[in-house]
């Protein structure tokens, strides 16, 4: 496949998808998120793909934000549906059963930071940015922000970069819990593949099953919460993969994963 705002690539059941408007730091306008949800659709259907890794071409940008100009044409009518189709799009990539990382190198501000909060892990460059400026517009975050980002490093911490619009830096931004690690720049891509091995090696259908039983779980009281773990405990079961698992770990081997 063939894109005009991304590239895309697979290795070692790896994809690697790379924002590619850097004229515009990656600025997210409505063809990327066209071709976002092309790419995450076909991703969530490749049983080759384990593990996806997301980032922006260069040095200077992960993704800048939204396209301010397609933002400053907008109505009341139009806003609220470029917000739910932006949302829609973030979801997928959310939801699309393979662990999705993001390798922040630069900006991640407005839309891009709601892009890469909506992957499951992020990994910062020493030198990224990340905040939600959209305040300074007359706006609040519209793909996520105001949701994802209180659920990641709780109500006063995102509040406060909400309110002010503040940029900060990726050690304030792992001190918070917003990412999960902070890189020298020229390790971020490396590390990235690091990580994505490790995960590649586990059981494709068990690694699914975790991302299902955390986003599943995480609205929900804690005893629907575990009737939602059960569930997905006994599927499990019933695969050719757990199977494997048990029966490699008992003969001491490397098992051999299916995907069935």
């Amino acid at each position: 496949m063939s894109y005009e705002t991304l590239l895309y690539g697979v290795q070692d059941h790896i994809a690697l998808v790379t924002l590619n408007r850097p004229k515009v730091l990656h600025a997210l306008n409505s063809e990327v998120f066209d071709e976002l949800e092309t790419v995450f659709r076909a991703l969530s259907e490749d049983a080759g793909v384990r593990v996806v890794l997301l980032t922006g071409s260069g040095e200077k940008a992960f993704a800048a934000g939204a396209d301010i100009n397609e933002i400053a044409a907008t109505d009341t009518a139009t806003g609220a549906a470029k917000a739910r189709r932006g949302q829609a799009v973030l979801r997928l990539i959310e939801t699309c059963g393979k662990p999705v990382i993001a390798l922040i190198n630069g900006f991640a501000l407005g839309g891009g930071c709601e892009l890469a909060m909506a992957c499951t892990l992020r990994i910062a460059s020493e030198t990224a940015r990340l905040g939600q400026p959209e305040v300074k517009l007359g706006l609040i975050p519209g793909y996520g922000g105001t949701q994802r980002l209180p659920r990641l490093v709780g109500q006063p911490a995102a509040l406060k970069l909400l309110l002010t619009g503040e940029m900060i830096g990726a050690a304030e931004a792992l001190r918070i819990g917003l990412v999960d690690e902070v890189v020298p720049a020229a390790r971020l891509l490396g590390r990235g593949h690091e990580l994505a091995r490790s995960i590649a090696t586990m059981a494709p259908l068990a690694v699914a099953g975790c991302l299902e039983a955390v986003d599943r779980g995480s609205d929900l009281d804690l005893e629907a919460a575990l009737n939602v773990e059960a569930h997905i405990f006994g599927r499990l079961c019933g695969t050719e993969d757990k199977a494997e698992g048990t029966r490699a770990f008992l003969e001491k081997r490397p098992p051999t994963w299916t995907g069935r």
